[in-house]
């Protein structure tokens, strides 16, 4: 497995808005799409105006798949648009990570 940790930085006081627009029109269709939202946050402390979220994917095949569906779905677009005009980002960043051998075999042992 590996996860798409996603950090986007907002203009100052366009967290609310931003999330808002994200969880009424981004939300379902990456729902559809991704699937497997493994968090969804916003910053208390530390780098204010963040939102962070990732998605976990089989593999980087998996995730380039999925990715290309939604990037052709015309709703995604019309999305991404509004985000656009409303100028509510200053910045996104994507990071691909994946889990370290202690952490899955932690993680089996607690499911076990």
């Amino acid at each position: 497995m590996i996860v798409d940790l996603r950090i986007y930085t907002c203009l100052p006081n366009k967290v609310a808005e931003f999330v808002a627009l994200y969880e009424a029109e981004g939300w379902p269709i990456q729902l559809r799409y991704l699937e497997n939202c493994v968090g969804w946050y916003t910053t208390v402390e530390g780098a204010l105006n963040t939102v962070v979220h990732m998605w976990g994917y089989a593999d980087q095949g998996d995730r380039e798949r999925r990715r290309a569906a939604m990037a052709a779905d015309p709703a995604w677009q019309a999305y991404l648009k509004k985000v656009g005009e409303r100028g509510l980002l200053l910045k996104m960043e994507n990071r691909i990570i994946r889990p370290t051998p202690f952490f899955e075999a932690h993680r089996a042992a607690k499911a076990g």
